[in-house]
C-alpha cells in the first residue's frame, strides 16, 4: 500500500505542476498532506513535517542571503561588464547565446555548488535573453543540464556520498568516470546548440520587426533588401540588417547584427532591463571593492571554512553597508529582492512537507525495498546497469542521502553475489545526477526557476527528457570504457 501511495503521490504532484493546475508551493503542501493522511499518518504528520523542516532551515537561509547578495551585486553594476563582454563575443545569434550559457554554467559548476552556479549564470545571461526576446525556459534548461552533469565532481556531493556509503576511495569512483563526464557534457552542448537554433528560427518567425525574415537570402547576403514573408521588405536599420553580407559560418543563415545596440551605453541600449545604465543603484566607483568582496565570498565557498549561510549573511551585510550607507536605502534594497526571496524560501519550506511525508510514513523505505525485490535473479550480473537506470527516477523522487545511504548499499550487497564490484555500483549510481538536479526537492533548481521567472512545470517539460538522455549517455559511456562492469 505504501509503495502504491508513494508512486501515486509523486505522479499526482508532477501532473499538477506540469499542467499548471497548482503552483509548486501549493502542490508541495497539499498533495503530500492528502496522501500522508491516506497512509495513516494522522496527527503525527505535523511532527514529520517539522522534523524535515529543521534540516531545511540552513538551506533556506543560504538561498535567502545568496539572493540578497547577488541581487545587490547586479543592482550596483558588478556584472554589467561581464554581460557586455559576453554580448560582444556571442553577438546576437541565439544559437551562440544558448551554447555560451551551457559553457558558462558548466564552468561555474566547478565550484560544486548549484545555487552559486545558477545565481551567477542567471545574473550574466538572463538580461541577454530578455533583451533578445529569447525564452528564459531555454536558459533554465541548459543551465540545469550543465550543472546536473557536473554534479558528479568529487566535491559536488553525490560521488562522495556513494564512496562513503560503500566504503571506497572517492577517487576510485570519480576518475574512471571522467570519460562519461566528457560524453555527458558533449550531449549537453549539443542540446544547447539545437535549442539555440530553435530559438533563432522562432524569433525570426515571431519577431520579424526585430530580427527580420530574410526569405531571399541571396539578396540579404548581397546587402540588398530582403523580401519578407508578409510581402514587405526588411528594414535596413541597425535593428534588422544582415551581418557582413555573408553566412559567416552559420550554415546559410544570416545573423542580424544588434550587438552594437546591446552593448552601447546610451540610455536606450539597456533601458528597462537589469543592465539599465541609468539605474540609480549603480555604484561604479565601488566596482573593485565589490569585485574583491565577491571573490572573497567565492573563496570562502570553496574552502568551506565556515557554514555557507553565514558567509552570505556577512557578505550581504558588508555589501549593503558599503554600497548603501543610508538606512532607508538598505531597507529599499531588501524590499526590492523580497519577491525572489519569498518565492524560493516558500518552496524550500513547502518541500519539507513532501520529504517529511515520504520519510515519516516509510514510503521511501518501502518503495526502495520493492524496487530491489522486483529485479529478476537472471539480471543479477547487470546490477551496475540496473542501478544506473534506477538512479534516474529514484534520485529525482528522494534526496541523495536517502538514495546513497539507504538504497545503494542494499543494491551493492545484492550485486556482490553476481561479481559486480562496489566501485562499479558507485559509479553507476552517480549517472542519474543530471536528472536528479531537476527535482523539486533540490533547492538550487527552485532558485534557478525563481530567478529566471520560469514556471517549474515549463522547465520540466523542456528539461526532463533531455536530462534522462544525458544520464543514459553517461551510463553507456561508463559501460563502454569499463568503468561500469558486468558481473
Amino acid at each position: 500500500m505504501l509503495v502504491l501511495l508513494g508512486f501515486a503521490m509523486i505522479a499526482v504532484f508532477m501532473a499538477l505542476i506540469m499542467t499548471k493546475k497548482l503552483t509548486p508551493v501549493l502542490a508541495l503542501i497539499i498533495v503530500p498532506t492528502v496522501f500522508g493522511l491516506f497512509a495513516g499518518a494522522g496527527l503525527g504528520i505535523g511532527d514529520m513535517v517539522m522534523d524535515s523542516m529543521k534540516s531545511m532551515t540552513s538551506t533556506a537561509a543560504l538561498l535567502m542571503f545568496a539572493i540578497v547578495y547577488f541581487g545587490l551585486m547586479i543592482d550596483v553594476g558588478l556584472f554589467d561588464p561581464l554581460v557586455k563582454f559576453i554580448l560582444r563575443k556571442l553577438g546576437n545569434d541565439p544559437a551562440k547565446v544558448v551554447l555560451g550559457t551551457a559553457i558558462l554554467a558548466a564552468a561555474v559548476s566547478l565550484d560544486g555548488d548549484g545555487s552559486t552556479t545558477f545565481i551567477l549564470t542567471t545574473a550574466a545571461m538572463l538580461p541577454v535573453y530578455l533583451r533578445l526576446k529569447m525564452s528564459p525556459v531555454v536558459l533554465t534548461c541548459v543551465a540545469g543540464l550543465a550543472n546536473g552533469t557536473m554534479n558528479i565532481l568529487p566535491w559536488g556531493g553525490p560521488t562522495a556520498r556513494a564512496a562513503t556509503a560503500l566504503k571506497i576511495d572517492v577517487n576510485d569512483v570519480f576518475v574512471p568516470m571522467v570519460p562519461s563526464l566528457i560524453a555527458g557534457l558533449l550531449v549537453v552542448f549539443a542540446f544547447a546548440w539545437v535549442l539555440g537554433l530553435q530559438e533563432r528560427n522562432r524569433l525570426r518567425a515571431t519577431a520579424p520587426e526585430i530580427w527580420g525574415e530574410l526569405a531571399d537570402l541571396d539578396d540579404a547576403f548581397d546587402g540588398g533588401t530582403g523580401t519578407r514573408a508578409d510581402g514587405g521588405t526588411s528594414r535596413g536599420g541597425a535593428g534588422a540588417r544582415p551581418s557582413g553580407g555573408g553566412t559567416s559560418g552559420n550554415g546559410g543563415v544570416a545573423v542580424l547584427e544588434r550587438t552594437e545596440l546591446l552593448v552601447d551605453d546610451h540610455d536606450t541600449a539597456m533601458a528597462d532591463t537589469a543592465l539599465d545604465p541609468n539605474r540609480p543603484t549603480l555604484r561604479p566607483k565601488l566596482f573593485w571593492f565589490n569585485l574583491g568582496l565577491t571573490a572573497a565570498v567565492m573563496v570562502m565557498l570553496v574552502l568551506d571554512l565556515v557554514p555557507l549561510p553565514y558567509v552570505f549573511m556577512v557578505g550581504s551585510a558588508i555589501a549593503l553597508l558599503v554600497n548603501f550607507p543610508k538606512v532607508k536605502d538598505q531597507g529599499a534594497q531588501l524590499i526590492a529582492h523580497a519577491p525572489s526571496i519569498v518565492a524560493v524560501v516558500s518552496m524550500v519550506m513547502a518541500a519539507a512537507v513532501l520529504t517529511g511525508v515520504l520519510n515519516g510514513t516509510g514510503m521511501v523505505k518501502e518503495m526502495s525495498s520493492w524496487l530491489v525485490q522486483i529485479i529478476p535473479t537472471e539480471l543479477g550480473p547487470f546490477m551496475g546497469v540496473i542501478t544506473g537506470l534506477l538512479s534516474i527516477p529514484m534520485t529525482f523522487f528522494m534526496s541523495n542521502d536517502a538514495f546513497y545511504f539507504g538504497v545503494l548499499p542494499v543494491l551493492s550487497e545484492t550485486a556482490a553475489h553476481y561479481g559486480v564490484g562496489a566501485a562499479d555500483m558507485a559509479r553507476a549510481s552517480i549517472t542519474g545526477q543530471p536528472f536528479h538536479m531537476q527535482s523539486p526537492l533540490v533547492p538550487a533548481i527552485l532558485l534557478l526557476v525563481s530567478l529566471s521567472k520560469v514556471e517549474l512545470g515549463d522547465h520540466h517539460k523542456k528539461v526532463l527528457w533531455r536530462s534522462a538522455v544525458v544520464s543514459v549517455v553517461m551510463l553507456g559511456a561508463g559501460m563502454l570504457t569499463g568503468a561500469i562492469g558486468i558481473g
